[in-house]
């Protein structure tokens, strides 16, 4: 039998109420507000949201079914791993073209034929905006060498069949990384390997 609540909820926003919002922190990267809510059960506070701006990630597969990555250390967490080529949507900027040129500014490789937006989602809803777009293509043409030397790393076609393992052992850097593979694998039918 369900659990049955006391709260009667509002279907169009779950209970929750807005009164608005107030920035506290404001860059081209991040902004942090504290929003005026009040939640279903009729308490009223400042919450803390932080928004991020829009990602956009390229997922680049070839014909022998190997995925585009750096292999990369990330400071924040302490972290070497795969991460997939991507970045911050700017302003005025179609996202499947920031992932194209992100794609070829951190690998050198250049992405061939239409892109295939294949997810779109938000990993920290609760209290974090960070809308990511995800993009498939099918093929690449390498035309140098990286040109963005901020995302220094070592460029690796990876076999898509290691994604489960490499999943495991954390080495699989951030949500747009993780996600966007996990989910190509399951679209296709499951997990290679």
């Amino acid at each position: 039998m369900a659990p049955s609540y006391a709260a009667s909820v509002d279907e169009a926003r779950g209970g929750w109420r807005r009164f608005g919002e107030r920035t506290v922190y404001d860059n081209r990267w991040v902004r942090l507000g504290l929003v005026d809510v009040g939640a279903p059960n009729g308490e009223r506070w400042d919450y803390h949201v932080v928004h991020l701006g829009r990602i956009a990630v390229a997922l680049i597969v070839d014909d022998q079914d190997r995925a585009l990555m750096l292999w990369r250390y990330r400071f924040i967490t302490e972290q070497w791993g795969y991460e997939l080529l991507g970045g911050l949507v700017d302003e005025g900027e179609d996202a499947a073209e920031t992932a194209a040129r992100e794609a070829e500014e951190e690998s050198g490789w250049r992405p061939l034929g239409e892109p295939e937006h294949l997810v779109s989602f938000e990993p920290l809803p609760g209290q974090v905006t960070a809308p990511v777009d995800v993009f498939l293509w099918r093929g690449a043409e390498l035309i140098g060498e990286p040109t963005d030397t901020e995302e220094v790393g070592r460029v690796e076609w990876v076999p898509l069949s290691r994604v489960p393992e490499l999943a495991r052992r954390r080495e699989l850097l951030g949500a747009g990384t993780l996600v966007a593979l996990l989910y190509h694998l399951a679209s296709r039918g499951g997990a290679a390997g």
